[in-house]
């Protein structure tokens, strides 16, 4: 009998060791999963902290490209609408010598003048050539400047506003003073 419980304890300890063995490797699992679950949670925190700062960037980035856009349609129109303002008082101005000139005097017609008037002529068609690709070039400018100011109204790019026919109008003019002077001065040199 003595035997027996000998065993019996001997097994009992050998029992009670086991379960302490299972007991500690059970809370070291425990321990391990606990660490892996707190690392995936700091891990994804600092992905979506990433992934917020990447969007903010990308829009401050955005902003700055839209302000960088809208700053150059500004000096675009600024730029447009001073060299309308320089053309429309050179053209003043050409209007105004254009009114000084003197049309009065009566010139017989000699051989000299009637040279002198065909030389004019033949100026005036080639003028009125180069009046004609002026005219085109300025119309294509004043569209294409003009669709550019108001890019998001489509309808109304491919129409001139009073404004443009009026410049057109005038940036005409200094071709035609050019024409009166060169009549003028075949006159005048006729005299």
């Amino acid at each position: 009998t003595l035997r027996t419980e000998e065993r019996q304890r001997l097994a009992r300890e050998r029992r009670e060791e086991r379960e302490k063995q299972h007991a500690a490797k059970e809370t070291q699992i425990l321990e391990k999963e606990r660490k892996a679950k707190l690392q995936y949670e700091k891990q994804l925190e600092e992905r979506q902290r990433k992934l917020k700062e990447q969007k903010q960037k990308e829009e401050q980035r955005r902003a700055a490209v839209e302000e960088k856009r809208k700053q150059k349609i500004e000096e675009e129109k600024e730029r447009y609408e001073a060299v309308m303002h320089r053309t429309l008082e050179r053209n003043q101005r050409l209007e105004t010598r254009q009114k000084r000139w003197s049309w009065g005097g009566s010139v017989t017609p000699d051989s000299e003048s009637k040279t002198a008037l065909l030389y004019t002529a033949g100026k005036r068609s080639t003028s009125t050539a180069n009046l004609k690709q002026t005219e085109a070039v300025v119309n294509k400018r004043l569209s294409s400047s003009a669709a550019l100011l108001n890019a998001p109204d489509r309808t109304r790019r491919s129409q001139l506003s009073p404004l443009d026919s009026s410049v057109i109008s005038r940036l005409l003019a200094p071709t035609q003073a050019s024409l009166a002077r060169s009549k003028s001065a075949a006159t005048l040199s006729a005299d």
